[in-house]
This record gives structure tokens, sequence and C-alpha cells, in this order.
């Protein structure tokens, strides 16, 4: 094993006896990230994050992990909460290793963003995604593109895709308790 291999993070698939559990991602945790989003680019279903970003941006980052969910090791899944605007965040980057896929890992994920969106005061949760079904079962619809300007000023129109990606823009809105609410400073960064 080359020295490189042996600091590679390894996916454990997820058993009974290795319940999966959710958590904040740390800065550690980037090139576990990372190693799952590329992974699944062949999947034609992302778009490619670069290792420092997603160090940067960690926080805003959900993974789901097994063996203990020691940082780094044993994540199955992941996605970021992104602030797009005051009002306005998306989900990015969900990804589920093929032997959590059936577990419902994904749907934990979902959830998890949903309420962390709602209690940092956002309004709209938004999804750009080649699997629109998949977040219809979450409460999105589908809406024109043009419904989510920030996404488009903030992402789209320096994406080599513009006006061509394919993706359905996807829509939920968002109950908040303001009681719950938390700075949305906690979520920038």
């Amino acid at each position: 094993m080359t020295p490189a291999a042996a600091l590679a993070p390894t996916a454990v698939p997820p058993t009974a006896a290795a319940p999966v559990a959710l958590r904040t991602a740390h800065a550690d945790d980037a090139d576990a990230i990372h190693a799952l989003i590329v992974d699944h680019l062949a999947e034609g279903h992302l778009l490619p994050r670069e290792r420092d970003e997603i160090a940067v941006h960690a926080h805003r980052f959900v993974v789901a992990t097994t063996g203990g969910g020691t940082t780094g090791s044993g994540i199955v899944a992941c996605a970021e909460l992104a602030p797009l605007s005051r009002d306005v965040s998306e989900v990015r980057s969900l990804v589920v290793c093929d032997d959590a896929r059936a577990l419902g890992v994904g749907h934990h994920v979902i959830d998890e963003l949903v309420e962390r969106a709602s209690t940092a005061g956002f309004e709209k949760l938004c999804a750009f995604t080649h699997a629109p079904a998949y977040f219809v079962r979450f409460g999105f619809s589908i809406v024109p593109h043009v419904w989510l300007p920030e996404k488009i000023l903030a992402d789209c129109r320096t994406c080599e895709y513009f006006r061509r990606c394919g993706q359905y823009a996807m829509l939920r809105e968002l109950r908040r308790s303001p009681q719950t609410c938390v700075p949305l400073a906690a979520l920038h960064g």
C-alpha cells in the first residue's frame, strides 16, 4: 500500500451493526467529502468541487457517517447548505455512496438541511438536479430557473453549462419559527 493510499479515506458500508449518524462536517473531512464527490462525478449528476473550497465551507456540510463517525472516516453521504441570499439557500453536492442508497440516508440528510435552513431563517430552499422526482418527495416543486435569480447570479452565469445544463430547478418554501432562528452569519463563511 502506498503512503497516499494509507491516508485516503475509505467508505464503510452501512449495516445494522454500524448505524448511520448525521453531523456537521469539519475541515478535516474535506478529503473524504471531496473523494465522495469525485467518485460520483461519472454519474453525470454533480458538478466538480475543489477540495480547498470544501475545506473552507466544511461547516456548511452535513455528513452521514458509520463506524463511530470520527472525523473523515466512515463518511457515506454529504450535502452542503449553501446560502445564496438572505432568503434563499441551496442544497449542493448531495451524494450518497452506493451502499447507503437503499437505507434512506439521503432522506435523513435532506431532512436535516431543511431543518437547518428553517432554523437559520431562510424562506426558501432550492436544489438543481437531474433527478427531480427525488426532491419532489421532500416537498420541492419544479420551477423555472428564472425564479431563482440568486442562483443564476451566484453560479449559473459563470458555469460552462449556462443555458444548456439540463438540470431542473427545484424549490421548497420553508416555515420558520422566530424562536429557533440563528444569525445568518453562522452559515456564511
